[in-house]
């Protein structure tokens, strides 16, 4: 596979952000409340399937399988793990599925679509890559889709680190971050 190097350094970076995600959590102490447990969460989530999807070519490619082949099981195992393993990530977190009771709808969608210009895409790439309706393509569409979810990870780390992650502030600590009473 020609694209070694590259998955693998996309790997060490994704491996950052598990770091900042763990440096974060240290740092935040006792401080922290379920939005930045969340936050921090996902950012570590996205993060660990990123090295994973980046690795998966690697491995599997050491057992000769190529061509679409190979695609089409790394693909798999891409949407396999975004869909299913995000679902058993929000069953497995109690901090998780707090900040989502704690959400109307209309703000968890709105996160959904700010972010639905990377998720849609890598999603559609790894379909046409299941489908084989570009075979010249597939290993391109493999990665452009492990590209987008880096940024998109990335994306979450800067909103993170912008909105000071979820700290409340003023004398009310149960009171909505500023951003959030704005939107009700």
């Amino acid at each position: 596979m020609q694209d070694t190097d590259l998955f693998l350094s996309l790997a060490e970076i994704a491996g950052v952000f598990v770091g900042f995600g763990t440096l974060i959590a240290i740092r935040s102490g006792s401080t922290i409340d379920v939005s930045e447990v969340t936050g921090i969460g996902m950012v570590v989530w996205c993060a660990i399937l990123v090295v994973i999807l980046a690795l998966t070519p690697v491995v599997i490619s050491r057992f000769d399988v190529t061509g679409h082949e190979l695609w089409l099981a790394c693909s798999l195992m891409a949407l396999a793990l975004w869909w299913i393993g995000d679902e058993v990530v929000v069953r497995a977190s109690p901090e998780r599925r707090a900040y989502q009771a704690a959400r109307p709808l209309r703000v968890r969608w709105r996160v959904e679509i700010g972010s639905a210009f990377l998720w849609m895409p890598m999603n559609i790439a790894l379909i046409l890559v299941v489908l084989g309706l570009l075979p010249e393509q597939e290993a391109a569409l493999y990665l452009a889709a492990v590209v987008l979810l880096l940024f998109m990870d990335a994306l979450l780390l800067l909103m993170m680190v912008i909105s000071g992650g979820g700290r409340r502030t003023g004398s009310d600590p149960t009171a909505p971050p500023p951003t959030e009473a704005l939107s009700s």
